[in-house]
């Protein structure tokens, strides 16, 4: 078994590993999803939110053992590098990897339980949800931060970002599913347009992202717009042709 916390949780590590290891019979159920399972627990006075990482197959099993850190390990290293460079993000409390003779088996990550209004899947599919277009430009200038710290979150789906409004005509943002990013020197435009690519099939809302875009960075519009909208066009066809192959699967074996 491997453990670490945050030092600053280190007065309650026991309180933590007893919450991982008796993960599956108390805490209360917050998302219950067929890979991982989060659940929320009360430490130190503080909500700690809880995500159990589904069980590796057996070749991930060695693969996270020998030569990969674990989804739960990575969760917990990039929230810390995250906070370092001034991104939102929950903050960390602890993870544990837990092995047997052929490799990892389950895994736990714990960060503080972030409230938040919305995530911005809302804005994608409410339609004129309030301060729409407020909120996306903010949060635009949050993704430009991200870039320009060389950021590159493989996860930028629109459930991975939660927003907290904090005051009138102020939100902050909150990244999550932190398990898969890279870390660059500095990020091209077309890999930076790339990476917004899975938010939004919306051309509307592709258009103000690349206009906020080309306003902060000094781009051309019309060159954000068109990356953006390429890019995001070949994510949707990918997108709804795997969901066709796993629908015509699914009626193969009925």
């Amino acid at each position: 078994m491997i453990f670490e916390v945050n030092p600053a949780f280190q007065s309650h590590q026991q309180e933590i590993q007893t919450v991982f290891q008796q993960f599956e019979h108390s805490g209360t159920d917050f998302i219950v999803g067929e890979r991982n399972h989060i659940k929320l627990f009360e430490i130190g006075g503080q909500t700690i939110n809880v995500k159990s990482f589904k069980i590796p197959n057996k070749l991930n099993q060695f693969v996270y053992k020998y030569f990969r850190k674990s989804k739960a390990r990575r969760s917990f290293e990039f929230a810390n590098v995250l906070l370092e460079k001034g991104i939102g993000t929950p903050t960390p409390v602890a993870f544990q990897e837990n092995f047997n003779a052929f490799g990892l088996q389950k895994s736990y990550y714990a960060s503080i339980h972030q409230e938040y209004d919305l995530t911005f899947r809302e804005l994608v599919e409410i339609k004129d949800f309030p301060e729409e277009e407020l909120i996306l430009r903010n949060f635009t200038r949050f993704c430009y931060k991200i870039h320009q710290a060389g950021i590159e979150f493989k996860d930028h789906s629109p459930g991975n970002t939660l927003i907290k409004k904090t005051a009138d005509n102020q939100y902050e943002f909150y990244l999550v599913d932190l398990n898969r990013m890279n870390f660059h020197e500095s990020m091209a435009t077309e890999l930076r347009m790339k990476n917004l690519s899975r938010l939004t099939p919306k051309q509307e809302m592709v258009e103000i992202m690349a206009d906020e875009y080309a306003k902060i960075s000094g781009e051309n519009f019309e060159k954000l717009f068109k990356l953006l909208w390429d890019f995001t066009s070949e994510f949707q066809t990918r997108y709804h042709r795997k969901l066709k192959a796993k629908q015509k699967l699914k009626s193969f074996f009925k």
